[in-house]
């Protein structure tokens, strides 16, 4: 890494001396200008932006300490190194106040000169390692909690409104639009049956590292997001261009994906996309109108499918499709006479279909089972004998009398599953006292999760329901609280309060903040400490 240094000195000779005899080269250090007064030091410092800047004190038209005042305007992160031939301690003093790191006696002892100019460029190169390393740390939570967030807006987990928070630079809620996209392994249900919990995860995370990969050269702002085993939503920023030009290019990144997936983990997937630009506000019931689309093709095989309405609401598949979704969401909020309703009016619809509609209906029943299966696994309300079971059935189902007690039969283990968890009092509770400890550090809710043994989309809806807002809510909150605390009852700079509630980077900690009080984190502590 090759640091940048200008040096300032008022004597030609001594400015020759340092170029010569310091061994810049070996320590891998340009010299960008050289200056014989503080306000030539100054403007190239301006052009520049030096790392280090070695600087006499007696110059003409500006002296080294009001140099140092100035500099420290424009930069303060810049090293300085400056040449006095004061020895008074109180003045030296005085040097280290306005921020000089070190300084050296005249004459200058050119041995010792070399060996403070080594110190300083591996502290700087230190600095600026961890800096970067601090950043790219940064932008992976950031893009984490961009994800998170979206998927809260996706599964109606939360609002948008004009306090909402999104972690990134550019565009506001009311312009940001999507192409969108699900993804879905083909018989998913069926070819992880097998598979134990640990494979599962291993090819759901091999898919998705297919898709970044095959997404990355093609696409810069795309974020790809895991629903449910096996599936994902892909998001796109939509560019001011013709739809046909969007569903064309949208049909050979599909075509891609599929191949890519076949080659690298020999399995099947189905790209379903919606043909317009989605905004935030309609992502959640893009996502459920997109996802039912999908699920009622039965026959998809590796195709790409444009999102169509509809043409008749009343369709028996179509109420199939909405009853078996309250079935869900009924065991999902552990909610057992809801369950039992939708399950009991499923009945009635099956009881009344007319004979010309058996076959597609016996075909959708067995497909809605694989469905509930899939949810039921995402809560983690199955076990494997169980599952097995349901799989034996299914196999041997003939009718749709007969499918229906398997549907009757896997809802009961659905219901009987989920009571058998925690209590989510204590779920909650012990999420409560995780985030308590931990929010000053870098954790997500995979993390909060995986210590409460659930998967992470049963735990975001079990947090909704509980605390009434979203995790990423409820943590902001928690944690813009505390830092209202520092800035009030510490003198820590606001970087470091930004640091101690979990935002590496103060830009963003103080965008944050600004939205959640109406105040910079500096206006809201000057104001209140000038009011005591």
């Amino acid at each position: 890494m090759r640091l940048k240094a200008i040096l300032a000195d008022d004597e030609p000779n001594i400015l020759r001396n340092l170029q010569a005899v310091i061994p810049w080269e070996e320590l891998e250090i340009d010299i960008v200008g050289t200056a014989k007064n503080g306000l030539e030091a100054l403007e190239l410092c301006i052009g520049h932006i030096p790392d280090i800047v070695m600087s006499d004190i007696r110059m003409p038209q500006m002296d080294g300490i009001t140099f140092i005042h100035k500099l420290r305007e424009i930069n303060e992160d810049c090293t300085v190194l400056m040449v006095t031939g004061y020895q008074d301690f109180d003045y030296v003093r005085s040097l280290l106040r306005v921020g000089v790191s070190d300084y050296i006696l005249k004459p200058i002892n050119y041995e010792e000169l070399e060996n403070s100019i080594r110190k300083l460029a591996g502290e700087i190169r230190a600095k600026k390692q961890n800096h970067q390393e601090e950043l790219l740390k940064w932008g992976k939570i950031r893009s984490l909690a961009y994800e998170k967030i979206l998927q809260d807006i996706m599964m109606d987990y939360t609002d948008i409104t004009a306090s909402t928070q999104l972690p990134i630079d550019q565009g506001d809620l009311e312009t940001l639009r999507y192409v969108f996209a699900i993804i879905d392994v083909d018989n998913y249900s069926q070819k992880s049956l097998l598979w134990t919990e640990q494979e599962r995860k291993l090819w759901n995370f091999a898919v998705r590292n297919v898709l970044q990969d095959s997404l990355a050269d093609e696409i810069a702002n795309h974020t790809v997001l895991q629903m449910r085993e096996g599936e994902w939503s892909l998001l796109m920023a939509w560019e001011e261009t013709d739809h046909t030009s969007v569903e064309t290019k949208l049909c050979e990144l599909a075509a891609k994906l599929q191949r890519n997936v076949v080659q690298s983990v020999k399995l099947g997937i189905s790209v379903g996309y919606f043909p317009g630009p989605v905004g935030l506000q309609q992502l959640a019931d893009t996502y459920r109108k997109l996802q039912r689309f999908m699920q009622l093709n039965l026959d998809k095989q590796q195709s790409v499918l444009p999102y169509k309405e509809a043409k008749e609401s009343s369709d028996a598949n179509s109420s199939l499709w909405f009853l078996v979704e309250e079935i869900v969401t009924g065991m999902k909020q552990l909610n057992r006479p809801k369950t039992e309703d939708a399950l009991d009016r499923l009945k009635l619809l099956l009881e009344g279909l007319s004979e010309g509609s058996f076959a597609r209906a016996y075909q959708m029943l067995h497909y809605l089972i694989l469905h509930v299966l899939r949810e039921l696994r995402e809560m983690n309300a199955l076990d494997s004998q169980e599952e097995e079971q349901i799989w034996r059935e299914l196999d041997k189902s003939e009718s749709i009398p007969h499918l229906l007690q398997v549907m009757l039969q896997l809802v009961s283990n659905g219901l009987e599953g989920t009571n058998k968890k925690k209590n989510s009092e204590l779920l909650m509770a012990a999420a409560k006292e995780y985030i308590r400890a931990h929010y000053s550090t870098d954790f997500g809710i995979e993390d909060i999760a995986s210590s409460l043994g659930i998967s992470s989309s049963y735990f975001s809806l079990l947090f909704k329901q509980h605390f009434g807002e979203t995790f990423v809510e409820h943590v902001t909150k928690h944690r813009m609280e505390q830092a209202k605390s520092l800035l009030l009852h510490s003198d820590k700079s606001i970087t470091d309060i930004g640091k101690c509630v979990g935002y590496i980077e103060r830009r963003y900690f103080t965008k944050v903040f600004q939205k959640f009080t109406g105040e910079i984190p500096s206006e809201y502590r000057d104001k209140r400490k000038e009011g005591n």
